[in-house]
């Protein structure tokens, strides 16, 4: 399968979701972009392809709460990882004194607003018994912004590409 077939079917996929499922699907996809551990589900790309097509405002919150609910799965195995792994390696030390000391919440959003991999954020969150609800926010927060980002970019860049090749969308 070539890349342009692969483009045309995905920019398919993407207009039938918001077509039927509208902001629930942008929640859906979203969350489950970000429930998979360490295997690459381009989110961001649907993002990008359904911005034209909504209120970029309430897309890029939409997205970012599915996203921060799909990083539970993370939380979670962390928790279970606790168990298993312990805490006796020196990095694992490290990093709990850092979750520790206040720098957690930053750590989280951060990573979570960038392409950061925050699956380890995730998982060090639970492994460190980091409070849910900040857990939770962080993520929100840090996913809000980097989705409002692609959808503005998405939303702006889309629309003036498409009135200069003068394509109708």
């Amino acid at each position: 399968m070539d890349l342009a077939t692969l483009t045309a079917g995905f920019l398919q996929w993407s207009e039938y979701v918001i077509v039927n499922f509208g902001y629930a699907g942008v929640f859906f996809v979203s969350m489950l972009s970000t429930a998979s551990i360490f295997l690459p589900v381009p989110g961001f790309l649907f993002i990008l392809a359904v911005s034209p097509f909504l209120n970029p405002w309430i897309l890029g919150v939409v997205a970012g709460a599915g996203m921060a609910i799909g990083e539970l799965t993370g939380y979670v195995l962390g928790k279970g990882g606790n168990r298993v792994i312990g805490k006796g390696e020196k990095w694992l030390k490290m990093g709990e004194r850092w979750f520790r000391k206040g720098r957690g919440f930053l750590i989280i959003a951060a990573f979570a607003a960038t392409p950061l991999p925050d699956d380890i954020t995730g998982i060090l969150g639970g492994m460190f018994n980091y409070d849910l609800k900040k857990f939770l926010l962080a993520s929100f927060l840090g996913k809000t912004l980097m989705n409002l980002i692609l959808a503005f970019i998405g939303f702006y860049g889309i629309n003036w590409l498409a009135n200069v090749f003068g394509i109708n969308l």
